[in-house]
């Protein structure tokens, strides 16, 4: 087995990968994604890993869906997706990608760049983990406390 570090820096959007295990994903994320927010904007690929073993991809917006297709292809595990979102936050969707029948899993939700710990073997790769953001720097102090509440009053999550 060999391990792949495959790198992903989110342009302008907001990412989540996971894990399904059905072909139908895809449509059953899209039904999700759009039923949302009528603002959001998105993209989801999933790669299967069976058949045809194809990157499957739909969405409201083409370059999302370009961005997500180009991350399940760099990532290339079976059974993985990418979404690729815009005009909304995964917290505005989280839940309900994950009570989608086929989700197994997800790794993360983010718009950090991200290192997907990637496990290569004759049959495949699959996905280990992932290295969201940057390790932390410090401690919070009371000045970074306001301003931890002030982003989250300016952005809409609190009053």
């Amino acid at each position: 087995m060999d391990l792949e570090t495959v790198s992903i820096v989110p342009k302008d959007f907001n990412l989540i990968i996971g894990q399904s295990h059905f072909v139908k994903t895809v449509e059953d994320l899209y039904e999700t994604l759009v039923s949302s927010s009528p603002s959001i904007k998105f993209g989801v690929a999933f790669c299967e890993s069976s058949g045809p073993a194809l990157i499957r991809s739909d969405g409201n917006d083409e370059a999302m869906m370009s961005d997500a297709v180009e991350i399940a292809s760099k990532i290339g595990a079976g059974h993985s997706f990418a979404v690729a979102l815009k005009d909304a936050f995964p917290i505005n969707v989280l839940n309900r990608v994950k009570s989608v029948e086929e989700v197994v899993g997800i790794y993360c939700a983010t718009s950090n760049p991200v290192q997907v710990i990637v496990a290569v073997t004759e049959q495949g790769r699959g996905i280990l983990g992932v290295v969201d953001g940057v390790s932390p720097k410090g401690f919070e102090g009371p000045e970074d406390r306001r301003d931890r509440q002030a982003f989250l009053r300016k952005i809409g999550y609190k009053r």
